[in-house]
């Protein structure tokens, strides 16, 4: 049953005016609402409001907003004191320190100043919203309103219910953040909720890459990047976040699930934090941020000859994407049908797209000495960057063979070292992987998953569209073949994955 929003006259209030704070305010604000910004720090609430008034003359002045709606919005403002001054509230939301303690204070607190029916908003993004509501006398009235930074550009929130969470107050709250022009989610109150958890594996999987030496962080960015579609590589984007906020995040999801082996924390990462190399802002990180420091770039291949007999093999992704591509740069080939997994042959050489064996591996369980792997990519059409492996056992003649035919085909190769599941392929199976499990935990549903993860972190598909896309046998596949390979509970399997591939069906029928 639906539920209508807050009516513009309800009176916000948000607590904790950094940048979410300060942030949310302006969303709210923007939508119609009387803002009260309230900081324990004196003189901060009025610094915040400035600011977001600032921002407001700006969209003016890009035209975004009329001079008069900026000027109306920055007025409905107001710096409260103290939290007596949040009386006429009908929703608080809060943003101040992630500590549970101080948390549960706070709202408590306001259970003896605000009405009855006032709405309470925890903005957390690693914290037990049942936990926090522990605490009050009526924890129906608390759930979670998880905000992305930069709120007002962000659009994703997650509406996160507690174990006492009245199902009308996540409604309302679900409406009211429609109604601000953001697109919410429903989430239930588990670790890291839906982005934070689902987005683990995006880190992880490059970490243990460049832990194994699979290849540098340059060069695992620029695939993740030209060949995944993602706007930002792991690594850069770890640096970006900050190493001390990132590896805290992944330490408190891996805690709050009894130390489960998915969430592992790296020991790369643990370096970092110890070594106070945080990223950007403390100037080192994968990267180095100093003054006069080189940015490295990817690891290419030099230019190879496309030399023997070219055939391709099926109509997979893959293979119609090579076929179109050689047809482009004039290159002749002959079809075949699909044979195996090869996607093509040239010369002695035989290339397939990775299903998360070591090429090594895979070359001795079929007899393709000459084996050459494919990562994943989002549009084999579009990407710009492969990685490849090459099996032990490959004759150097017909791997530069194979890797001439790719960069003929207008592909960068990176070449890794022969790790199973490469790089896109095995992250894109472990955060379906990952979604799949939360949905079936009963923590979202299919679409809120994706939804999330799209506007949540800017992902390029939602993972179990993504599953979907490449095929739920094929991600099943992959990961069975990580679990063997590692023989770690890491890769075990989600039993809605399971059961779509049983049932011949993708994820979303």
């Amino acid at each position: 049953m639906s539920h209508p929003p807050l009516p513009q006259q309800t009176v916000i209030a948000v607590v904790g005016s950094g940048a979410m704070g300060a942030g949310i305010a302006q969303v709210a604000a923007a939508a119609g609402h009387v803002v009260k910004l309230l900081d324990n720090r004196p003189g901060a609430a009025e610094q915040a409001i400035a600011g977001i008034r600032a921002q407001f003359a700006k969209l003016a002045d890009k035209g975004k907003l009329t001079p008069e709606a900026a000027l109306a919005a920055g007025t409905r403002l107001v710096a409260a004191q103290q939290l007596a001054d949040l009386a006429d509230a009908g929703l608080v939301v809060e943003a101040i320190v992630e500590n549970l303690e101080a948390k549960q204070k706070l709202y408590a607190d306001l259970e003896a100043i605000v009405g009855a029916d006032c709405l309470f908003g925890t903005n957390t993004s690693s914290i037990s919203v049942t936990a926090i509501g522990a605490a009050l006398n009526n924890p129906e009235r608390l759930a979670g309103l998880h905000f992305f930074n930069p709120a007002p550009l962000m659009a994703l929130v997650e509406i996160v219910s507690g174990l006492a969470t009245d199902p009308a107050v996540a409604e309302t709250l679900f409406a009211t953040a429609a109604a601000w022009g953001k697109t919410p989610v429903h989430a239930k109150s588990t670790p890291g909720f839906i982005v934070n958890r689902v987005a683990r594996p995006y880190y992880a999987e490059a970490l243990r890459l460049a832990q194994e030496g699979a290849a540098d962080y340059a060069t695992i960015d620029a695939v993740m990047r030209e060949a995944g579609g993602f706007r930002m590589g792991p690594f850069e984007l770890m640096d970006m976040i900050g190493h001390d906020v990132n590896f805290a995040v992944t330490n408190s999801v891996w805690r709050a699930f009894y130390h489960d082996q998915r969430f592992l924390p790296s020991l790369l990462q643990q370096e970092l934090v110890d070594a106070g190399f945080y990223g950007k802002k403390s100037g080192r990180g994968f990267y180095d941020y100093r003054d006069g420091a080189l940015r490295p770039g990817p690891q290419t291949e030099a230019v190879q000859t496309p030399a023997g007999m070219i055939t391709i093999f099926g109509e997979s992704a893959a293979a119609e994407a090579l076929a179109e591509r050689l047809e482009t740069c004039s290159l002749a080939f002959s079809r075949a049908p699909a044979s195996d997994g090869r996607i093509a042959e040239i010369g002695r050489a035989v290339l397939a797209v990775t299903d998360g064996r070591s090429a090594t591996q895979r070359a001795a369980e079929t007899g393709a000495a000459n084996l050459v792997l494919l990562d994943l990519a989002l549009d084999y059409t579009r990407a710009s960057r492969l990685a490849v492996a090459v099996a032990e056992q490959c004759e150097p003649a017909a791997a530069a063979a194979a890797i001439g035919l790719l960069q003929a085909a207008g592909f960068a190769v990176s070449r890794f070292l022969d790790v199973p599941g490469l790089a896109v392929m095995r992250t894109v199976a472990m955060l379906a992987n990952e979604a799949a499990d939360a949905v079936n935990q009963g923590v979202c549903s299919e679409s809120a998953a994706d939804s999330a993860m799209r506007l949540g972190v800017n992902y390029p598909q939602g993972p179990l569209a993504w599953a979907d896309q490449v095929g739920v046998a094929t991600i099943r596949d992959v990961l069975a073949n990580l679990g063997a390979s590692y023989g770690e509970d890491r890769y075990r399997i989600s039993p809605l994955l399971q059961r779509a591939v049983f049932a011949g069906r993708n994820i979303h029928d």
